[in-house]
């Protein structure tokens, strides 16, 4: 027919030879061939992981040293490549790293990680070098060999710590958890992950952020909020540096203060404001401690003896860590106090509610009218001076 040429079986063969270094026959790119290649040395390498296989994962490359996270109780470790950027016989990979820690975790950790390899002359791919995507936090064998302890409701991570410090942050760690659960009535895992970096700069690096943001910081929870289905799995990670400056009561107080943030994960949201939820941590953790208000908030004390009592609760940028430090405190006290005064006022119950209630909100607007009026019977203002009133009384 006029307008149509028949093209012959060799001439398609023959443009599919032309074209093979761009398209395959079936439609799949030279591209779709390394990232499949790379996803496959990433599955033989965390079968490696999960068999503490040495001469396997020797033989997908190079990387973190195996050694380092061979104690860890790992229940799961897989590599998804979400991306492969190829230049000859190297390629860098995007990879989702994702893991679950044994009797800890409900789902899987995943993180970001950055994967370079090169090709040798059999066409095979292997490992140079595998780290934390740019803005990423570290894990804890990225710094080095991992020391586990088991303690009754913890497991502690270590780097660089002896055996004997970490099962002193175990044993903190197990009064802990019956203290936050004696404090929070609804349901959690009762146990935890602490993690112990070497050093303040080590807790930076695992937290993906400047050591200045955590200078003088105890200790800082980590994990999604927003409902058990987003909080699979937190760590406290501990600065080292300022958590060993801290006496008994202040170590077993900022310790079940995040612990505190682990039980209540589930039913913190966008809507809770940091008042409440830093002020409920601290509360438990004050809980059962027999420290007197002025001496447990010295900050505000000082402030309400000189006539300073705060005309409103704290706002969440007050709660910044680039601030003045006796602001900060000043703040982390504040939301304390509103708590406190709550538990005794209206009972521990109904403040357990109260958060429940500020957390199922969608967004933060309206969200602790509403809860101040459906559980407290009161309003935003009421509360607000009956919480300066509070002040005056166990401050002044």
């Amino acid at each position: 027919m006029a307008g149509r040429r028949r093209v012959s079986g060799s001439s398609v063969v023959a443009l599919c030879l032309l074209l093979v270094s761009l398209v395959a026959c079936g439609g799949r790119t030279a591209a779709d061939s390394v990232r499949a290649d790379v996803q496959r040395v990433l599955d033989r390498r965390a079968e490696a992981v999960l068999g503490h296989d040495r001469a396997a994962w020797t033989r997908t490359g190079d990387g973190p040293a195996l050694g380092n996270l061979g104690a860890v109780p790992l229940a799961a470790w897989s590599y998804r490549v979400t991306g492969v950027d190829r230049t000859g016989d190297t390629a860098t990979a995007a990879v989702d790293l994702s893991y679950r820690i044994e009797g800890y975790d409900r789902g899987a950790v995943t993180t970001a990680r950055t994967v370079r390899l090169s090709r040798d002359d059999d066409g095979r791919w292997s490992v140079d070098s595998d780290r934390p995507a740019a803005k990423t936090g570290q894990q804890p064998w990225d710094q080095g060999p991992v020391r586990v302890l088991r303690g009754a409701h913890s497991l502690v991570l270590g780097v660089g710590q002896s055996a004997e410090t970490l099962r002193g942050y175990a044993d903190l760690a197990d009064r802990a958890v019956p203290a936050a659960s004696a404090a929070w009535d609804g349901d959690w895992a009762r146990r935890i992950v602490v993690v112990v970096p070497r050093s303040l700069e080590g807790m930076a690096g695992l937290l993906g952020s400047p050591a200045s943001s955590y200078r003088g910081i105890a200790a800082v929870t980590t994990g999604e909020t927003g409902g058990r289905e987003r909080a699979p799995a937190d760590r406290i990670i501990v600065n080292p540096d300022a958590y060993g400056l801290l006496g008994t009561l202040g170590k077993q107080v900022v310790l079940t203060h995040e612990t505190a943030h682990v039980a209540t994960r589930a039913h913190t949201t966008a809507a809770t404001p940091l008042w409440l939820s830093e002020g409920y941590a601290d509360w438990a953790g004050y809980r059962d401690s027999g420290r007197e208000p002025s001496r447990a908030a010295p900050e505000l004390a000082g402030a309400v003896a000189a006539g300073r009592v705060p005309g409103a609760l704290p706002t969440d940028e007050d709660f910044g860590f680039t601030g003045q430090a006796d602001a900060l405190a000043r703040a982390y006290e504040g939301g304390w106090l509103a708590c406190r005064m709550i538990a005794d006022q209206w009972g521990e119950d109904r403040l357990d509610a109260f958060y429940r209630a500020v957390g199922a909100h969608d967004e933060r607007a309206g969200a602790v009218e509403d809860a101040m009026r459906d559980v407290l019977g009161t309003t935003p203002e009421a509360f607000t001076a009956r919480w300066q009133a509070y002040l005056r009384a166990e401050l002044g």
